[in-house]
């Protein structure tokens, strides 16, 4: 197998990343002359008229899950926001979190919902962005070995393991590796359907997944390696919602706007949990059961931030400085906006 910038020993697999959001940094500088227009307040400091929001997914309905979906589902978020004059809501669904990123620095979207391992290695990179939102925990993720394969993870030395670089998945696999003194295993960057199919066909010999994928292979007999939330707490992972810098500018109380919005439709759903699975099993396609496990309400913080999500926040952005994964240091008080 040709050995491509991202198959690498695990203690260097994300320099690539980097690299591409600092050419992004300069791109996006070098346009902004070019931005477009409808992007801009007038003079009275009225909001823009389009707010552009990415999310994770391939969703059927373009929308988010978690409440935030759920309000511009029901309408009643898009209601509130033509108060403030925006009168067009657009929805822009992202493979992976270092994508809508680039989308993020590039000003192709204003706001946007990822783990918070993608955000971090963005910010570090220099991303114009801010945190308005720490709005789930819990994100759990399973390391699942091919059929016949390893048993355990200690087996996973000269291994192939398949990993969406930048992804909380990947934060979760290097502290695995790190905490269990395991070197000269190859990360493989695949995205979700590819990666899936390579561990099928045994060209990989491990994948580090989500938890809403691991649950649909685990039944077909692929052997459960490692499991975050039971094997590993500390390394499970968080989403957060992030606004750009220059939007911020335009709409300085668009935190205050979107966290009420989100309480509001939080305690909607609260109100009606059986109508709020069904939207996520149209939106995702994932079956009910599933849905209820790894899309519980439950998970749905409602509070903007709490005292131990900033500290898991700051753990992970610790961790990730301090093993090379992100190139630079920042403080994440100074980067929320409370």
């Amino acid at each position: 197998m040709t050995r491509s910038p991202f198959i690498q020993k695990h203690t260097h697999p994300i320099g690539l990343l980097l690299v591409l959001v600092a050419l992004v940094l300069l791109a996006s500088a070098c346009g902004r002359a070019e931005a477009d227009p409808s992007g801009a307040a007038d003079p009275g400091g009225k909001a823009p008229s389009v707010l552009r929001i990415g999310y994770i997914g391939a969703n059927k309905l373009n929308l988010p899950s978690g409440a935030e979906g759920w309000g511009f589902y029901k309408g009643g978020t898009k209601e509130e926001l033509k108060k403030l004059g925006i009168t067009d809501v657009q929805f822009v669904g992202f493979p992976n979190g270092p994508d809508l990123s680039e989308s993020l620095i590039s000003g192709r979207i204003d706001i946007g919902s990822l783990g918070d391992t993608p955000a971090i290695l963005a910010r570090s990179a220099g991303a114009p962005s801010k945190v308005i939102t720490l709005n789930s925990s819990g994100s759990n993720a399973f390391i699942l070995g091919k059929k016949n394969g390893p048993a355990t993870l200690a087996e996973l030395k000269g291994k192939k393991v398949s990993v969406k670089k930048g992804s909380y998945m990947h934060r979760y696999l290097a502290g695995l590796l790190k905490e269990q003194g395991i070197k000269d295993v190859q990360l493989i960057h695949l995205l979700d359907e590819d990666a899936d199919a390579a561990l099928v066909r045994g060209e990989v010999d491990a994948i580090a997944t989500t938890e809403v994928r691991g649950l649909k292979l685990i039944p077909q007999g692929f052997p459960v390696l490692d499991e975050a939330a039971k094997d590993h707490p500390a390394l499970v992972g968080a989403g957060v919602t992030v606004v750009s810098e220059s939007y911020l500018k335009k709409v300085p109380d668009i935190a205050k706007v979107w966290n009420d919005l989100r309480i509001k439709a939080l305690d909607s759903l609260k109100t009606q949990e059986d109508a709020y699975y069904a939207f996520v099993v149209e939106n995702t396609g994932t079956p009910t059961d599933l849905v209820k496990k790894t899309s519980a309400v439950s998970r749905i913080q409602r509070e903007s931030f709490t005292d131990s999500g900033i500290a898991a926040l700051k753990a992970t952005k610790d961790f990730l400085v301090g093993d090379k994964l992100a190139d630079t240091d920042f403080n994440v008080d100074e980067w929320l906006v409370k």
